[in-house]
């Protein structure tokens, strides 16, 4: 069978409490995690909760990374979901754990629309403006 995709779920634990309540810093690490797996970042939109706590999600053409934390438990939860072949979610996986400083992590690798054959993936355009 062929995947057009992989989705990880990732569950950080016993992380930096003041990075998981940072939205500024969480948008800033996502984002570099996306760079650094060579994936092509769209947009991204964050939203800070109060008392604590940042949801946000980093569209990428290869399709998303997503984040919800809990600063007051040093938990965060977040999806990564790379399609095609090219891009490797776990380099984005392994550089939260770090940036997080995330103590205990629990992940679980899909494989997202299996095919009996290889099915051929749209390629990243680039999109043009008219001014």
């Amino acid at each position: 069978m062929q995947a057009l995709g992989r989705q990880i779920l990732v569950e950080f634990y016993n992380c930096d409490r003041e990075v998981l309540n940072n939205e500024a810093l969480i948008r800033e690490i996502l984002i570099e995690g996306v760079r650094r797996s060579r994936a092509t970042v769209i947009t991204d939109t964050f939203h800070s909760f109060s008392p604590h706590g940042v949801s946000g999600v980093v569209v990428i053409a290869e399709s998303h990374v997503a984040i919800h934390t809990w600063p007051e438990h040093g938990y965060a939860a977040v999806d990564i979901f790379t399609c095609g072949e090219t891009i490797d979610p776990w380099v984005i996986q392994r550089y939260l754990e770090e940036r997080f400083r995330a103590r205990n992590v629990s992940s679980m690798e899909l494989k997202r629309g299996l095919f009996p054959e290889r099915v051929p993936h749209k390629p990243v355009v680039e999109e043009v403006v008219a001014a």
